[in-house]
């Protein structure tokens, strides 16, 4: 499991901070992105996603670590638009026994993807990916749904 266990309250703090100062969507999801991988293995990259107006598309809208090629997402794609499709968070500890994966890597050992929700909404996604397998515990994915939660209340 993780090895370390991310702290939800210091990011929820810093993004009702940067709110405050009236900062941008973009640049509330970049803070939660650099603040959850800042806690160290097993977040080796983060990207937030959001639905694009026909609700159709996940976008990338900011990030921190790895590089992706993976600027959109069809819904019908990858674990990404099955967690959209499915209405439902998705802890995967093997992404390489995940048919639905689509690899940015060859690093990348397990995925978190937590919805962004508001209500029944789904505004779009927190997608992380670790290099350690079965990185993420529930503790872990309640921190992030934490954010996620926190998120959702901003944007």
């Amino acid at each position: 499991m993780g090895e370390a266990v991310l702290k939800f309250e210091p990011i929820a703090k810093a993004l009702h901070a940067a709110f405050c100062r009236d900062v941008g969507r973009t640049e509330l999801l970049q803070l939660a992105a650099t603040h959850i991988r800042s806690a160290g293995p097993p977040y080796t990259s983060v990207y937030m996603y959001m639905m694009n107006e026909r609700a159709d598309t996940l976008e990338l809208a900011a990030f921190d670590g790895r590089e992706t090629e993976h600027a959109k997402i069809s819904l019908d794609k990858g674990l990404c638009g099955k967690a959209v499709t499915d209405k439902a968070d998705l802890n995967v500890p093997d992404v390489s026994a995940s048919p639905e994966y689509l690899a940015c890597n060859l690093e990348t050992r397990s995925e978190l993807i937590v919805l962004i929700r508001r209500h029944q909404e789904i505004l779009g996604q927190i997608d992380i990916d670790s290099d350690v397998p079965d990185g993420f515990d529930s503790a872990e994915e309640a921190a992030v749904r934490g954010v996620a939660d926190a998120l959702a209340a901003l944007i």
